[in-house]
């Protein structure tokens, strides 16, 4: 249903500020394009839910949950390769390669994998399997020469559930899900696993690169985040070398439709933590209620958000444009292009459970946060923009940090080149001749949300729009998208 709470916008004033300033008198009443001009990027999806990305050669591949596999050679055009256990092209014979962790994890399907190439130039595959209704799993690693396989089974290293490792008796509400894990390597050469889903929280290890096993004596590893049942999953690091942190990337919520699945964020200096979200709260301490399940209430106020549900247009019942329980993503750096990219799924608008991948790109702000560009990537380009090239119509989108079924809607403003905003809501703005060194900011009542405007391709108006991405210091972000006229 839709949330109601942007509703108190209406009332409020909306201020629009960029560093350094500028004047805004003299401006001319046509919008003027901006350098780059897209065309329509002819969008092919695949659907891989839970996609971890890894590129070889020429081509990106995803890998996900029941052995799904698609790939593309520029994030926009992807073609599937794998949609089931049934279809799985990365063993040989995934059914006699596994049995005995199917058998162990009483389930017929693989859940989260990650691929990840090492120094010696072999892939290797981090696989789990999970019952599904209970913690009971396993998580271990196969290798091969190719990234498409065929990989062969190393080793299953990790258990949880009912069998008792490293001389305790599991615990739930402590000890981790063996599910979900992300494999890098740090700034320092050292190779990591991060993993977890639900029950004890997010834990991390420290590989030996000679094996892919874990260095012994860790037991389950150092916990990050999460615990007592709270619903924290889908654990993934990206390392920024300019801001010098490490990007603690989780999905808060259930994935289902009506589960409020979305993507937040914490950062630290080093890969093992400790981890702190915007407002300096420690998300060591992030976990439900003693004594509860799937308590999101305490924890819906931690992290950083950069993406939940949404509405693109105002509901009917009808329309499917907008995110549902975007989430379980990964991230991708170029380092040719100094660019970041978020993949992950979403379910969407009055469709059910159907889920298709999408990618976003990454912004850092000034003090070193991410933000998502509002719409999917298109080959796009952030540029330095002019007042007369933002100075437009636009969509915006309010979010929250609820974790809800609940979907946020659109307030419809104009940004004028008096200075004034008009529309749903009422304020004034100004604009910086640089964003993409500065942060242009919106301010909402004494609330600032510092961000980035980048012009992109959107598949709804079918044309190239203006958009706004910022967030809060608060971890909360804000959207707006350059309406076009009919």
């Amino acid at each position: 249903m839709p949330r109601k709470d942007g509703e108190f916008l209406n009332k409020k004033r909306l201020v629009l500020f960029c560093l350094p300033l500028c004047m805004l008198a003299g401006c001319k009443s046509q919008v003027e394009p901006v350098k780059q001009q897209l065309q329509d990027p002819k969008f092919e999806n695949v659907s891989v839910h839970d996609p971890s990305i890894i590129q070889s050669d020429d081509e990106f591949y995803i890998v996900g949950s029941h052995a799904m596999l698609a790939k593309s050679a520029d994030l926009i055009k992807w073609q599937q390769l794998a949609n089931s256990v049934s279809t799985d092209m990365l063993f040989e014979d995934i059914r006699e390669e596994l049995k005995e962790e199917f058998a162990y994890a009483k389930t017929n399907t693989l859940w989260a994998s990650d691929l990840v190439q090492f120094k010696n130039g072999k892939y290797y595959l981090y696989y789990c399997l999970c019952v599904g209704d209970s913690p009971l799993s396993v998580l271990g690693v196969a290798v091969a020469d190719s990234v498409d396989g065929p990989f062969k089974k190393v080793e299953s290293f990790l258990y949880s559930g009912t069998s008792p490792q490293f001389g305790k008796i599991y615990d739930a509400t402590k000890h981790p899900n063996v599910i979900d894990p992300h494999v890098f390597y740090d700034n320092d050469e050292k190779l990591w696993m991060v993993y977890g889903s639900y029950s004890g929280g997010i834990f991390i290890l420290e590989l030996d690169e000679a094996t892919g096993l874990p260095k012994e004596g860790q037991g389950y590893g150092k916990h990050l985040l999460g615990g007592n049942h709270s619903r924290i999953e889908a654990p993934y690091i990206q390392y920024n070398k300019d801001t010098g942190y490490y990007y603690l990337f989780t999905s808060f919520g259930g994935l289902t439709a009506d589960g409020g699945y979305q993507i937040r964020v914490a950062r630290s200096k080093a890969p093992d933590g400790p981890y702190e979200d915007m407002e300096g709260n420690p998300m060591a301490s992030v976990k439900g209620a003693v004594g509860t399940v799937f308590d999101d209430f305490s924890i819906q106020d931690y992290g950083v958000k950069l993406i939940g549900n949404f509405s693109y247009e105002p509901d009917d019942g009808l329309t499917n444009a907008g995110y549902i329980s975007p989430g379980h993503n990964s991230t991708y750096y170029d380092e040719e292009t100094d660019n970041y990219y978020v993949i992950f799924h979403t379910r969407f608008l009055n469709a059910g459970e159907m889920h298709e991948v999408r990618v976003h790109q990454m912004y850092f702000t000034e003090d070193g946060w991410p933000v998502l560009a509002p719409l999917r990537y298109s080959g796009e380009a952030i540029d330095r923009y002019q007042i007369n090239q933002v100075a437009t119509s636009y969509r915006l989108l309010a979010f929250d940090k609820e974790i809800t079924a609940d979907f946020i809607e659109p307030q419809f403003v104009q940004l004028g080149r008096n200075g004034k905003l008009t529309g749903d809501l009422s304020g004034d703005w100004q604009i910086s001749s640089d964003n993409i060194t500065e942060d242009s900011s919106i301010k909402i009542e004494g609330v600032t949300y510092r961000g980035k405007f980048v012009s992109n391709w959107d598949e709804q108006q079918e044309k190239q729009v203006m958009t706004f991405t910022g967030i809060s210091d608060k971890g909360i972000p804000l959207f707006m998208i350059e309406e076009k006229e009919k």
